[in-house]
């Protein structure tokens, strides 16, 4: 038998229901704040990848899924293309390529596939799912303005509250400019130097390849060298510092709370200034629901101009976990069972059911084969609140049986008044 490759798996019902529940409430909150959908390839030329995510980070160096396309002829060298492994980076790729700074500040939103090769695990797919939105423009559109950051930040507290998930806590950090960076990469590399021959291989690796990725480490023996290395709150300049306190001082003021984290860094290269993680403790140790980060200078690396922008991903496939045991009314399940009884009856089920859709009640359909137990059955089965029956006689007299499937209550209700009658309960 031919399974689901490995890494990967089928959403069914009623899972599937929780989904759409969630996107509802993501393209709802999106709107209100003037977000916009767009829609990229799932793959991309890899250079795409390596030039904007970075070399040595492990999406790139280990993660992706790459391969040669062919070319049209056999002599002709085949591209190189890679499933996405976020999002980001092809929407700015779309963003230089059509222009889309002539339209000013852009708020744009996608939700989707993305494909990492890495060690599948509770709430981790090669395959997964998630929600990105970005802010990017010109500077003259206020694209790198603190106020953006705190905007995004804002808005995700509001979708995580429209969700349900009210225990989230938001880490909030600075990682500075590319001066920041280079000052504070030196200074790990000096601190790590005694001490990273008793750290993990990653972290080994790492302190070579790009020491601010020591940061990611989740080995517990590393956490106590961790904690003692030099942190980039030390190493912000000043319009860096300015801009992460504004950042602080509007989400003050709207309400919204936070931790600063000073150890908090991004696991892609392209992040500069504002960097934030979402976290939900249902999630256990792995508790990262959503994050991202401002990325001022990304559309300048792939050959675009320059183009301020913060923007972050949900992990949906996290995003439904940390749901699902709160998730109790998201599955709609059949107002009623229409059950046709005896020979001739299917037509005038279908012709009830389908005026009672047009009220918009979710109807499920029973056979006129079936005997009134199995009808009953199935209706139970469906978890649907009436059963309604339909014979011949009730057809004669423009009145049918409702039975509330809970209560047993049962009544006979006229077939202009049965849409309501189901509908008050």
């Amino acid at each position: 038998m031919i399974k689901a490759v490995r890494g990967t798996r089928d959403l069914l019902p009623p899972d599937t229901a929780l989904w759409n529940f969630v996107e509802a409430a993501v393209r709802d909150v999106f709107r209100a704040y003037n977000f916009q959908e767009i829609r990229t390839p799932i793959f991309e030329e890899t250079a795409l990848f390596s030039r904007s995510v970075g070399e040595e980070t492990d999406i790139v160096s280990k993660e992706m899924y790459t391969w040669e396309d062919r070319g049209r002829a056999a002599s002709e060298k085949g591209q190189s293309l890679t499933l996405r492994p976020e999002a980001t980076a092809g929407i700015v790729r779309a963003y230089i390529e059509h222009k889309l700074w002539d339209r000013g500040l852009n708020k744009l939103y996608c939700i989707g596939p993305m494909f990492r090769r890495e060690r599948p695990q509770k709430g981790r797919y090669r395959q997964f799912y998630q929600i990105d939105a970005e802010i990017i423009g010109p500077a003259s559109a206020g694209s790198d303005s603190p106020a953006r950051d705190a905007e995004v930040l804002e808005m995700l507290a509001t979708l995580l509250n429209r969700l349900g998930i009210t225990d989230w806590n938001l880490e909030l950090n600075s990682v500075g400019c590319a001066n920041d960076r280079a000052r504070f990469n030196e200074a790990l590399r000096q601190a790590l130097k005694p001490v990273v021959g008793k750290m993990c291989a990653d972290c080994q690796r790492r302190a070579v390849t790009n020491p601010l990725r020591v940061f990611d480490c989740k080995v517990p023996e590393d956490q106590p060298i961790i904690e003692k290395l030099p942190r980039i709150s030390q190493f912000l300049d000043e319009p860096c510092r300015a801009h992460f306190e504004a950042v602080q001082e509007i989400l003050k003021s709207v309400g919204v709370e936070f931790q600063i984290n000073d150890r908090l860094v991004r696991g892609l290269d392209y992040y500069t200034r504002t960097a934030f993680e979402f976290t939900h403790g249902a999630l256990g140790a792995q508790n990262a629901i959503l994050g991202g980060g401002r990325y001022d200078g990304l559309s300048e690396s792939l050959g675009g101009p320059a183009a301020p922008g913060i923007g972050f991903a949900i992990g949906e496939d996290r995003l439904v976990m940390s749901l699902k045991e709160t998730a109790e009314g998201v599955l709609r399940k059949p107002d009623v069972y229409v059950a046709p009884l005896g020979a001739g009856m299917n037509g005038e089920a279908a012709r009830l059911a389908r005026e009672l859709r047009q009220h918009d009640l979710v109807v499920e359909l029973g056979d006129e084969t079936f005997r009134l137990k199995k009808s009953f059955e199935a209706a139970t089965k469906a978890g649907a609140k009436y059963i309604l029956i339909v014979g011949e006689n009730e057809v004669k007299a423009g009145a049918f049986a409702l039975k509330n499937l809970a209560t047993a209550e049962q009544v006979q209700v006229a077939r202009g008044d049965l849409a309501h009658r189901i509908q008050e309960k």
